[in-house]
């Protein structure tokens, strides 16, 4: 969205009085496509009436995607909640902003301004941005709120000076400064940055050129030199031809900085043709499963889809790709996306929400005995965000299960909602945000949050996460109902103790009881962590946090002295012995 700048004088008009029609495309009237030519105080009108009806629409039923085609232009591009803007370019550079692409709304509660703890579910792809003036870039945001393959050619700060909880810079470039002013934490992966300033609790750095020194646990910061193995998310692009396409980025070992910085990015152009686009109002899962046994890649245009089957991945490479953050709502208490143990899917940018019925799980990556090796052509999984609770009632047991081997997870946001319809506690229900079977499985940047049990239970062998944000659920009833075999509470991350190889990188792990019967029932959590004590097991920096009432014991196994309210506490380093 774009902010009105001085000069335009043409009155407001709330988003729905507009003639849009211009600006619509084979993708429906929720995609809005801009191209330089196009009068640009139309354009400014038309995206300062959406920023003023998405800005605090948190729990609505209303998305959409902006497309910029190449070229260059002169405005403010200010995404707000359900929205997601994308440069069209086959790389950042060929779409231009003079200006900013920000995210800048906040919240004032409790004698606090600017807030940005809430500003959740938006996202920015794939822009060259050029800061007039020397101002600073203000993309404030907390969780589901990525910027990447971006290049920024200025500062950037990922705060407004208050609370903050994000959030994920990736496959970007920032010129200048990056960083926090107050934010919690902060998760950047193969990136070219000219400095980091900033941050409290925790941030990670993973394959990051100008990442800032491993100063733990002054400076709560972990940084990886090499990103292991990644695939960059796919995305939609404009063609010299003038057509529609999908470009697949090609799986990476070893690496740091962006995958595009020298215009040879390797990977995969798929046509437009060979995609079935998909409407809320025209969709359900008949179609969209037909679509799939006929072999073409799924492309979700913004929306609800309500579904009453589950989707059903059996087909190798199968690419499911949203705009403007699509949302499934299974209605039947059955699976939302479900794959084959194949190779080569990508799911990428949608929401799930619970429905409902209970779910066994929201997504399924694999059958329930899934053995087959594809390390070279992983399943990969790309800014994912599921829901319990929040903008409706839904309910299930797990939100993401993934069985096969070798996946690789990008950006996930799994989370019990906390606030909204539907966050009543629940027994027996509601039980984990993530489960891994699958062994060598991968995840960069895993937010998972407010579960009932484990919030992360990983039974499968050589995991390895890379940043990991959660907090502990708000308000268990009593000790007596949440426990694990007499232990109070349930370890945010929980490793089966059968497993002998795990490695995680970066982790903070939150408390914040309150509520009654929580707080006279003085509930308390005593293990942020518990993994086996076994040789391969090797856990790298773990910060903790305690808010409001009660506390965490123990960072992990028993190890690590009691957080208190107001205590940030930081445990090094755990190595299995066994």
């Amino acid at each position: 969205m774009l902010s009105i700048v001085a000069g335009c004088s043409k009155p407001n008009k709330k988003f729905s009085e507009l003639d849009i029609s211009q600006y619509t495309s084979i993708f429906g009237k929720n995609v809005l496509v801009f191209d330089d030519s196009m009068d640009l105080e139309g354009i400014k009108m038309t995206l300062k009436a959406l920023h003023n009806q998405q800005r605090y629409n948190e729990f609505g039923s209303e998305r959409y995607a902006l497309l910029f085609k190449p070229g260059t232009y002169n405005i403010d591009v200010t995404v707000d909640y359900y929205v997601q803007a994308l440069g069209l370019g086959r790389y950042p550079d060929d779409v231009t902003i003079n200006g900013t692409v920000q995210s800048v709304t906040t919240t004032s509660s409790n004698n606090v301004s600017n807030k940005v703890t809430t500003m959740f579910w938006r996202g920015a792809e794939n822009f060259k941005v050029v800061p007039q003036d020397g101002e600073m870039i203000y993309w404030a945001v907390s969780q589901a709120a990525p910027y990447r393959r971006m290049h920024v050619a200025g500062d950037i700060n990922f705060d407004k000076g208050s609370w903050a909880s994000g959030g994920v810079l990736a496959n970007s470039v920032v010129e200048g400064r990056a960083g926090l002013t107050s934010g919690q934490q902060w998760m950047t992966r193969n990136s070219s940055i000219g400095s980091w300033e900033g941050g409290n609790w925790n941030r990670v750095f993973v394959g990051v050129k100008g990442a800032p020194t491993d100063s733990w646990p002054d400076k709560p910061t972990t940084v990886i030199d090499k990103t292991p193995v990644v695939r960059e998310k796919p995305f939609l692009t404009y063609t010299e031809s003038g057509d529609y396409a999908v470009f697949v980025p090609a799986l990476r070992r070893e690496t740091s900085g962006p995958s595009w910085i020298n215009r040879d990015e390797e990977g995969e152009l798929i046509a437009i043709t060979s995609f079935h686009i998909a409407y809320p109002d025209q969709d359900n899962a008949t179609s969209l499963n037909h679509a799939l046994a006929d072999g073409k890649h799924i492309l979700f245009t913004p929306g609800i889809y309500e579904i009453d089957e589950t989707l059903t991945i059996t087909k190798p490479n199968t690419v499911i790709l949203g705009l403007g953050l699509p949302t499934l709502i299974p209605q039947n208490g059955q699976i939302a996306v479900t794959t084959n143990d194949i190779p080569g899917v990508k799911l990428a940018g949608f929401m799930v929400d619970a429905g409902p019925e209970l779910s066994p799980t929201l997504i399924q990556i694999g059958s329930n005995v899934s053995d087959s090796d594809y390390p070279d052509n992983p399943i990969s999984l790309h800014d994912i965000y599921c829901r319990v609770g929040g903008a409706v009632v839904g309910q299930t047991e797990t939100t993401v299960t993934i069985n096969s081997n070798y996946v690789i997870g990008d950006h996930f946001w799994l989370w019990r909602a906390d606030h909204g319809v539907g966050t009543e506690w629940m027994n027996g229900q509601n039980k984990h945000g993530l489960v891994v079977n699958g062994d060598h499985v991968t995840i960069y940047g895993l937010f998972n949050e407010h579960f009932q049990a484990y919030q992360t239970l990983w039974k499968g062998e050589h995991g390895r996460t890379y940043f990991y944000q959660s907090e502990i659920p708000y308000h268990p009833p009593s000790i007596e109902e949440w426990n694990d075999d007499g232990k109070p509470g349930y370890a945010s991350y929980k490793v089966a103790d059968n497993v002998q190889n795990h490695q995680a990188y970066g982790l903070g792990i939150y408390s914040f009881f309150s509520g009654e019967p929580t707080v006279s029932n003085n509930v308390r959590l005593e293990n942020a962590m518990e993994v086996p004590d076994n040789s391969g097991i090797v856990i790298t920096h773990i910060s903790t946090f305690a808010g409001l009432n009660g506390g965490i014991n123990h960072s992990i196994n028993g190890l690590g002295s009691p957080t208190e309210v107001g205590d940030l506490k930081h445990y090094d380093k755990f190595e299995g012995n066994k």
